[in-house]
């Protein structure tokens, strides 16, 4: 079964009024933690092995999962960036070895399988979930599903855009050089000139928690019974 990694270790400073005491990550939607969530949708089709790539307050992620068995909690350092958090865990995974890797901030109700069936029928380095919802994040222009564009938080977004829930191949350590490379700059881009990025889009339900508006959007989601990463389809 593929390993799931989750970034855990950002700062989560949009989300100063919670992450001053506690990492993003264990900031609650209803009664758990965003990451019990997103830990969830994955157990929900399949997958059971996740490596929690942590940083800044660590030890409250640590101690959170200490007696949860197939969830293993790495300090990837304090200030390091996406792309070296990563780097970081290279020795976890063989050569060629395919994984998923998400955000711990991000929800959604689609069915991963058919990503992970999605990127093998591919044969590329990377497959990310493109979406649509309100823009803010890393713009995408597309050839089919292949990305022929791909631009982090530019000033105007109309099209689709980067969700997270990828699933990668083991190559894509080729691509980072060390703590301060940001995965989504650098090795996306180079991924999307040497035509190595695919997106599988995805036209149901995603939402991130990148600020109170947005954590109080998915607490009247749960509270009106409406949170459809609660209402996934079966596998």
């Amino acid at each position: 079964m593929m390993k799931v990694v989750i970034l855990c270790g950002g700062l989560g400073s949009r989300l100063a009024e919670e992450t001053k005491l506690i990492p993003k990550p264990m900031v609650k939607i209803g009664k758990k933690p965003i990451i019990d969530h997103v830990i969830n949708i994955y157990k929900h089709h399949g997958f059971k092995k996740f490596i929690l790539a942590t940083g800044y307050k660590s030890k409250i992620i640590e101690k959170h999962y200490a007696n949860k068995k197939n969830i293993s909690c790495v300090y990837t350092g304090k200030k390091t960036l996406t792309g070296g958090r990563l780097l970081r865990l290279k020795r976890f995974f063989g050569k060629n070895e395919d994984f998923l890797l998400t955000y711990s901030d991000g929800l959604t109700n689609h069915n991963l399988n058919k990503v992970v069936k999605f990127h093998k029928s591919h044969k590329k380095i990377a497959t990310l979930t493109s979406v649509k919802p309100p823009a803010r994040f890393g713009e995408l222009k597309m050839n089919g599903n292949r990305v022929k564009s791909f631009k982090e938080k530019p000033q105007l977004q109309n099209d689709w855009i980067n969700g997270g829930f990828f699933v990668f191949n083991a190559k894509i350590f080729d691509y980072i050089s060390g703590d301060d490379v940001m995965l989504e700059r650098e090795p996306l881009q180079i991924l999307t000139r040497t035509k190595n990025l695919m997106a599988y889009k995805h036209y149901g339900f995603w939402q991130c928690m990148d600020t109170m508006r947005d954590k109080e959007l998915l607490l009247r989601l749960m509270r009106e019974k409406k949170a459809p990463w609660l209402k996934l389809k079966k596998k």
